[in-house]
């Protein structure tokens, strides 16, 4: 029988944030994705040089890609030196491709990163959540939320 999978990843040191994307979506489900790099790729990302703030991700062919994911090139690499946007293929279990690549066909969400991180053991890993998009009455009912947390604590700190 498979072990449950933790709630909450292993994340020893975060190197790029979607901050924005829990702000326009309605996250549903995240899944833990590991990602195919190349050398210089991994040495930039150590660095902490990246932005996932305008990316997404897509099934293809059975196989889940990151696209528009921005790592730029090593400062000290050569010739061999990546490419800064490529797609970058993610590395998940075929039964969570399928259950991603049936929530997007089907029920129209979207797959969205929120970080890129390295674990426990120094792999690169990507936070993809299964989201569904806000219409502007619910952004602003989050943004009306955050002020009263904002407003609620600020009192709560004066009067005690």
């Amino acid at each position: 029988m498979a072990r449950p999978k933790p709630v909450t990843f292993d994340k020893r040191k975060t190197v790029a944030e979607n901050r924005r994307a829990r702000f326009d979506y309605h996250i549903e489900d995240t899944f833990e994705a590991g990602i195919a790099l190349q050398g210089t790729e991994v040495k930039a990302l150590r660095a902490g040089e990246a932005s996932i703030a305008e990316s997404y991700a897509e099934v293809r062919e059975g196989e889940v890609w990151l696209v528009n994911a921005n790592v730029p090139e090593f400062s000290h690499g050569n010739r061999f030196n990546h490419e800064p946007r490529r797609p970058r293929k993610l590395l998940l279990h075929t039964r969570e491709i399928d259950k991603l690549f049936g929530a997007v066909e089907r029920k129209g969400m979207t797959l969205v990163p929120l970080s890129v991180y390295f674990n426990g053991t120094g792999r690169a890993k990507v936070e993809l959540a299964l989201a569904k998009g806000k219409q502007a009455h619910d952004k602003r009912a989050t943004i009306k939320e955050r002020d009263w947390k904002r407003d609620k604590a600020r009192l709560m700190r004066e009067n005690g």
